[in-house]
């Protein structure tokens, strides 16, 4: 059995990312508190993470080596934030995706923490120099935005502020390599850092392609899901290109001007509004109506799809 990890680590808000992110550092042996503002969400994320932590260990998904009971065991509630994040080397900030009430949660921080914790925020969006700029402690301030759900989705982004202290990039890629993450270093701030921009560029391409009448919704999202998702669950778009020709040389020479003729018909960004939204509503609700049940059932079928996936890839990429 392994023993819990030196150092806690504190959540700040017990949202569904916050949740996540209590029960990774948990599976990593680490003492966890998670502070927020109301005790009642406290106790009643605190039982959520027990129900979900059960089911994980019923159905052989629970992470890490310890049992469910020893991961809850390490998981407590705090409702005092100078107390809990009292001789911590991790704080993960959980609130709402608000630029003023993150850089209110950091200037408190700022006031009580020491020169050694890491200050990480799980902003999707939000840049390191909006969030951090003019805190004491800047060096120790770092961007670590999970995907969502992130319990089943290793990937983490780091972005750092301009100020930024290697050694804070350094030690938190090491912590999120323990808990069994997959982080990426993002070497300098960019709006919409690199999973949403590449995101953002599929979504705006696929709008275009249903707007102009080329495909369906539907068959759009068969596209990637049956197509392009199943290539890039394991290899990345520029392994492909290196392994579509005899190495990424090869690929240009060959194929460069066939993707710049076709990049240049892509049209202008979309507005995403009028018509087109309608008709890919209309389309997405006859699949999965968009009342909570549906949604509900439709992401809990997501999530045991990715922890399937998650498992195949485990047992088939070389670690």
């Amino acid at each position: 059995m392994a023993s819990p990890a030196a150092g806690g680590v504190v959540i700040v808000g017990s949202g569904l990312i916050g949740r996540s992110w209590a029960m990774l550092f948990a599976s990593g042996g680490f003492k966890v508190q998670l502070y927020d503002v109301e005790q009642q969400q406290i106790t009643n994320t605190l039982e959520n993470i027990r129900k979900e932590m059960k089911l994980l260990e019923q159905s052989g998904s629970l992470k890490g080596s310890l049992s469910a009971e020893q991961q809850l065991s390490l998981i407590s509630g705090c409702g005092n934030l100078a107390e809990a994040v009292e001789g911590a080397m991790h704080i993960q900030e959980c609130v709402p995706e608000n630029l003023e009430l993150k850089k209110k949660i950091f200037a408190q921080l700022d006031r009580i923490v020491d020169d050694r914790v890491i200050l990480s925020s799980s902003s999707s969006c939000l840049l390191p120099s909006k969030l951090f700029t003019g805190l004491a402690h800047v060096k120790q301030c770092i961007v670590a935005h999970p995907v969502n759900p992130p319990y089943y989705v290793p990937l983490v982004e780091l972005i750092p502020h301009p100020e930024t202290a290697p050694a804070t990039m350094d030690r938190t890629y090491a912590l999120m390599r323990k808990i069994g993450q997959s982080p990426v270093r993002v070497l300098k701030e960019i709006d919409g850092f690199v999973l949403n921009r590449l995101q953002y560029a599929i979504i705006s391409e696929a709008w275009r392609l249903v707007q102009e009448g080329i495909v369906s919704p539907n068959d759009l999202d068969l596209v990637m899901s049956d197509g392009l998702g199943m290539r890039y669950a394991f290899i990345g778009p520029l392994e492909t290109m290196h392994l579509n020709a005899e190495g990424v040389v090869s690929y240009c020479d060959r194929y460069s001007d066939g993707m710049k003729r076709v990049l240049k018909t892509f049209g202008p960004v979309p507005e995403f509004s009028g018509a087109t939204v309608e008709k890919v509503n209309q389309d997405m609700c006859m699949k999965v109506p968009d009342d909570p049940e549906h949604l509900a059932a439709r992401r809990q079928w997501r999530d045991d799809c990715l922890m399937k996936l998650a498992q195949l890839k485990s047992q088939v990429q070389p670690q």
